[in-house]
């Protein structure tokens, strides 16, 4: 496979089995590894696969952090789980009307998105993501007030 063009559910699916068994921190470092199998791709793309896979950084201690799969389940395991990514990675939550505006760390923002989508929530009609901002629909202005206090009780603990 060295330099032949392979597909990007190939890629992607590389790109799992690696961070699945190595501690990447780093798009340059998913880049290096998958370049050792064969498979050549640029930075631009990784950061691609990476949003589009809703890879998440997790800590790993020591200020550290590590590509992990966004792991979901239960409603109860989801809440879990945001508490823990709005401690870590979530700065600040805004609001106006119906519409709340979530900063993240830079590269958080998809996996915090992704749990926010996941939790199924009546009130929240959608979410959006960039790179360090999520905005979120709620479904009235009543709703929108309601989760920005979740929002920021998650951020407390």
């Amino acid at each position: 496979m060295l330099g032949k063009e392979i597909g990007k559910d190939h890629r992607q699916k590389r790109i799992q089995d690696i961070i699945l068994r190595e501690s990447v921190s780093t798009q340059a470092e998913l880049v290096k590894l998958l370049a050792k199998e064969g498979v050549q791709v640029t930075q631009a793309t990784v950061s691609r696969d990476i949003n589009e896979l809703r890879l998440v950084r997790v800590p790993i201690g020591k200020g550290r952090h590590r590509y992990a799969l966004a792991q979901y389940g239960g409603d109860s395991d989801i809440e879990e789980q945001l508490s823990r990514l709005f401690q870590s990675f979530v700065q600040d939550v805004d609001r106006g009307e119906n519409i709340l505006v979530i900063r993240t760390a830079d590269g958080h923002a998809s996996g915090v998105a992704l749990l926010l989508d996941r939790w199924k929530r009546d009130d929240i009609v959608g979410t959006l993501a960039g790179e360090d901002t999520i905005m979120v629909v709620a479904r009235t202005t009543g709703e929108g007030e309601s989760l920005m206090e979740e929002f920021n009780a998650l951020m407390l603990g």
